[in-house]
């Protein structure tokens, strides 16, 4: 208090002491811009994302784009093609929609033979919870006059890879939004700047990032990541296509796996719920494996397609225990048990894992992955 401060800046920074927030990144040694970072939910709170530390996966690097020289084109089976420029998106009125974006991939580990063991965000962090804003889609379709015919929108992005995927019309005049901002300040490159697509609650390979060209079509492109990718092959000998869809599912973020119970006494069990249905209705925790359960309060705000943040008191007597949640959505809807998942989908899908997840509690108060 003797000592006057440092000087402030232009654009604020974490403390220095805040080193372990970070995300954690998975990228192919022989591609570098090819791979994923996970969010480090667990480390925390509330239920918006901090930008610097939301979720990505790319294919083949971070663009450079320059956005006076970026351009949106809207064709195909519409009356009047259409181009906008960052500036022309930046005149329309806009919306703000705080959602949660999930890779299709998101906790894909719980499918192994055997639990991993790795600090919870770590494992369930390829989601992420943001409020974005920016034109509605629906306004755009109808300055080109969409054609009735039209079925599915083919989506680019203006990315290395030219990842592309195809959507259909009807979410598209839904709720799907051509991203500007995301938590109030333009979309950073590694998400998409200048432009990108949000589709909420459905999996996030369809809000592609740095969007430059829309397609109406009769038909779906029947791209690779529509086909080869995010298909999932059932115990039938069947695959699943198109699961947009991502179910309700939650996970407890504190404590979890990396963190540990010093000493018996009052705890707070927190975590996250989404359900890409709608709202979260109820979160259920267990302290003894699921033999019973305890509705938790969940924090307003209570959003549809967004994160819930939930909360329970517990007090711990320093024996072995099991911590679950389990998520129910206002549909009904309620997050399968591990075994019952598996049951019904087998496990060569790879994708769309929404488990109950469980942690054990040793008595030295050291928590793991387990499945019970």
């Amino acid at each position: 208090m003797h000592t006057p401060g440092a000087p402030f800046s232009n654009y604020g920074q974490p403390s220095t002491h805040e080193k372990e927030a970070i995300r954690w990144i998975s990228a192919n040694s022989g591609a570098p811009g090819n791979g994923i970072s996970w969010s480090p939910l667990h480390k925390l709170e509330g239920i918006i994302t901090p930008n610097g530390l939301h979720f990505e996966r790319h294919h083949n690097g971070v663009p450079a784009i320059d956005p006076e020289r970026h351009r949106l084109r809207l064709h195909g089976l519409v009356r009047n093609p259409i181009s906008f420029g960052v500036d022309d998106l930046l005149r329309y009125p806009m919306v703000s929609r705080i959602c949660f974006l999930e890779c299709g991939g998101n906790s894909n580990a719980g499918w192994h033979e055997e639990p991993i063991q790795t600090p919870a965000g770590y494992f369930h962090g390829l989601a992420s919870c943001s409020e974005w804003t920016g034109v509605p889609l629906s306004t755009l379709l109808d300055e080109a006059g969409l054609l009735p015919e039209a079925r599915w929108l083919i989506a680019e992005g203006a990315d290395a890879a030219a990842m592309n995927i195809s959507i259909p019309v009807e979410k598209a005049l839904e709720d799907t939004l051509v991203a500007l901002y995301q938590n109030g300040e333009r979309i950073r490159p590694e998400n998409g700047y200048p432009i990108r697509l949000i589709l909420p609650g459905w999996e996030a390979v369809l809000s592609v990032k740095w969007l430059h060209l829309l397609q109406a079509a009769k038909e779906p492109v029947m791209a690779r990541n529509e086909t080869a990718k995010y298909t999932e092959l059932q115990p039938d000998g069947k695959a699943r296509q198109f699961t947009f869809l991502m179910d309700a599912k939650s996970f407890i973020t504190h404590p979890s796996p990396g963190y540990r119970l010093r000493g018996t006494g009052l705890f707070q069990i927190s975590g996250l719920a989404w359900s890409g249905r709608g709202k979260i209705r109820k979160v259920e925790v267990s302290a003894d494996g699921g033999q019973s359960w305890a509705e938790a309060a969940l924090q307003e705000p209570i959003l549809s397609k967004c994160f819930t943040r939930f909360r329970l008191p517990w007090r711990w007597d320093g024996s072995p225990r099991v911590l679950k949640s389990r998520a129910i959505d206002e549909t009904g809807y309620q997050q399968p048990e591990r075994a019952t998942l598996i049951a019904e989908r087998g496990r060569n899908g790879y994708f769309h894992y929404n488990a109950i997840v469980s942690w054990a509690v040793a008595t030295d108060g050291s928590l793991s992955h387990v499945y019970a």
